[in-house]
């Protein structure tokens, strides 16, 4: 698989910054992380997290440039697989960040190679991010960090005066590190069960350089104290949310997307909203039942400190399908039916004490619609500069094995862990 804006910026930017005496930065940490299974299902092991995590990220800058190495050193013995892909995240090695930031004019910023991507206004919500997450990470106890996965991308800003704008191009394709079973199950309607460890998903990739090209743009600017942004996007399903009958395959059908938010204070806190039209243009007319349905998608936030280190942050979030008629009369028999109207609603509360050493926090889902849920507990203590112990977990709850987190059921987990940095 060709990941040449990935190789040329390791090794353009590990020669650059080798030659020079001057503005170079190291630092990076050890992370070592165990979680385990509250239930003993039969196929998964107990053990679904038993890493030493070593990341080290390496900076260069110059009069026209920055250059940035960061990558990770990864021993899981909790792993499915060894085997190196880049793309996933398995084996040894995660590369994180490759990549030069240049200069060629003073209106115009290019970073070139593998970079973590983010824009939007949800927390731990995404609509106008289409850039690929990891939700195994997230799912297992490793670092919130580790939900953004890398892009190959191309980035271009440009600051004229009436706003800025970011156009970003990835030559092939970057999918969500998805759910797959090896380590947290999930209910699968084609096996009528959970998919186990054990269980092969058949996925169509796409990994055709250039004709799987994604493509996200973005123009934003102050206003009256207000951060408004409209958004694009070309490409495709994140995850593997289609079904070819041909080939018995799961696919990655075309998706455009297009958006706007706006964030700013409100109040004693801070407001934003944001929302988002998904087209599902691979089935315009909604009556193909194995493509995802285009649906219109809004989110509405609201954070704000109650009281001296302890602060709180509100947000609905709606999913809204299109063609609904088109989509109901099509489904095979047998299926489940979808809500319309899909409604969330989260939660984090955020404590700090012992001067601020000590942070105990909460984020929770509620889907009212879905009848289902999952909270994230979360305990970290710093016990100096450089050393942080964690303990967390990951609850799920359902009343229905075909919704978002209740198919999901059965994988609470708890984990412990501790960073030395430097």
């Amino acid at each position: 698989m060709p990941r040449f804006l990935l190789f040329i910026a390791m090794s353009i930017g590990l020669t650059v910054v080798a030659s020079s005496s001057y503005a170079w930065n190291l630092h990076g940490f050890i992370d070592g992380r165990s979680g385990i299974s509250l239930h003993q299902n039969s196929g998964q092991r107990r053990a679904i997290l038993n890493e030493v995590r070593a990341q080290l990220d390496l900076s260069h800058s110059n009069d026209w440039s920055v250059w940035q190495l960061r990558g990770d050193l990864v021993g899981d013995e909790a792993a499915g697989s060894h085997n190196l892909d880049l793309d996933s995240g398995q084996g040894v090695v995660d590369v994180r960040e490759a990549n030069v930031l240049f200069y060629p004019h003073p209106l115009v910023d290019v970073k070139l190679g593998r970079q973590i991507l983010t824009w939007g206004t949800g927390d731990l919500l995404f609509i106008n991010d289409m850039f690929p997450k990891d939700w195994q990470s997230f799912f297992i106890g490793r670092d919130e960090e580790y939900l953004k996965a890398p892009s190959d991308a191309v980035l271009i800003s440009l600051f004229p005066r009436f706003a800025n704008i970011d156009i970003i191009f990835t030559p092939e394709f970057d999918a969500d590190r998805y759910i797959s079973g090896e380590r947290v199950s999930f209910w699968n309607p084609m096996l009528g069960r959970h998919s186990l460890r054990a269980d092969e998903m058949h996925v169509d990739t796409r990994n055709n350089w250039g004709k799987d090209a994604e493509f996200s743009g973005r123009i934003y600017r102050n206003f009256a104290g207000y951060e408004l942004a409209l958004y694009g996007y070309s490409g495709f399903w994140k995850s593997p949310n289609g079904y070819d009958l041909a080939s018995a395959r799961q696919t990655f059908p075309r998706l455009r997307v297009f958006g706007a938010s706006a964030r700013g204070n409100a109040g004693p806190g801070i407001l934003n909203i944001e929302g988002g039209y998904y087209d599902s243009y691979s089935d315009s007319a909604g009556t193909d039942p194995f493509i995802p349905n285009s649906e219109y998608r809004l989110l509405l936030g609201y954070e704000q400190e109650l009281r001296r280190n302890l602060s709180m942050a509100l947000q609905y979030y709606l999913e809204y399908l299109d063609d609904y008629a088109n989509y109901s009369s099509n489904l095979p028999t047998g299926s489940v039916e979808r809500d319309r109207a899909r409604h969330v609603v989260t939660l984090r509360l955020t404590q700090q004490a012992l001067n601020q050493n000590l942070t105990l926090s909460l984020f929770a889902y509620w889907s009212p619609s879905d009848q289902d849920a999952y909270l994230r507990p979360n305990i970290k203590y710093k016990a100096s500069d450089a050393l942080s112990v964690y303990l967390g977990g990951n609850l799920f709850f359902g009343s229905h094995d075909e919704t978002f987190f209740g198919q999901f059921e059965g994988n609470n987990n708890l984990y412990a862990g501790i960073r030395y940095s430097f």
